[in-house]
């Protein structure tokens, strides 16, 4: 709200700031593919275990999630190798979004 003065009265106008606006991030969401590793739940992200070009076993550690003060360490369904991080250090996270994805067939 901007108040100022006209021909001796006073004024009141409200603008709007567009370059204000909350902008939601929307992730891309892990599919159904064996590779394809999903949040198990809402979360940040605190740990990367993993790197791009990794050999993982099924059960590896791949990402530590923190939420409501307890921490989730996200194995690997399968083995393979890590082919790309979708997640990133402090992130915030909903269920299904995408962590990385695996290579299951080399």
């Amino acid at each position: 709200t901007v108040f100022f003065e006209l021909n001796g009265q006073p004024r009141r106008v409200r603008i709007r700031d567009r370059s204000a606006e909350v902008v939601e991030a929307v992730r891309e969401k892990a599919t159904d593919e064996a590779g394809s590793v999903g949040a198990p739940m809402p979360g940040s992200v605190i740990g990367l275990r993993v790197a791009v070009e990794d050999e993982v076993a099924a059960g590896d550690p791949l990402v530590v999630l923190s939420a409501m003060k307890m921490e989730t360490v996200v194995g690997a369904p399968v083995a393979g190798k890590v082919t790309r991080i979708a997640a990133e250090l402090g992130a915030q996270l909903a269920a299904g979004d995408l962590l990385v994805e695996l290579d299951t067939q080399g």
